[in-house]
């Protein structure tokens, strides 16, 4: 898992834009390969409605945050053993802050990152 001393800082959503690849972030999105993410801070794991989880994934019971997101994307079946995710991780901290800010910012989760947005991507917050 992520170092001690590593933990989320805000990163370059542009280039968090390039490694998103397997979900959708618009609101009543639907399910791609893996579930929506739209309202994802705040969220419970396991919880879209209409996508087919593993009990793993549904029991971990933890709370989609800043500080979890970063350590789940650095290698998600570490994080919840028996998660049907296929994707393998991303182990440099730096792309784990930017794929973060990235979705913050088109969930319209929280200001700050929305304005770490290049102009076009911050219009399609609005």
């Amino acid at each position: 898992m992520a170092p001690k001393n590593e933990s989320f800082k805000d990163g370059d959503a542009k280039k968090g834009a390039g490694l998103f690849k397997c979900h959708t972030l618009e609101e009543g999105g639907g399910n791609k390969v893996g579930p929506n993410l739209h309202g994802l801070f705040g969220r419970k794991t396991g919880q879209v409605e209409g996508f087919s989880y593993t009990d793993a994934n549904v029991h971990k019971g933890i709370t989609w945050k800043e500080d979890t997101l970063f350590e789940y994307l650095e290698n998600p079946k570490k994080y919840i053993p028996g998660t049907k995710m296929a994707f393998g991780g991303l182990k440099k901290g730096k792309d784990r802050n930017d794929l973060i800010t990235y979705d913050f910012a088109m969930n319209g989760d929280c200001q700050l990152h929305a304005n770490a947005l290049p102009s076009h991507l911050r219009e399609a917050t609005k």
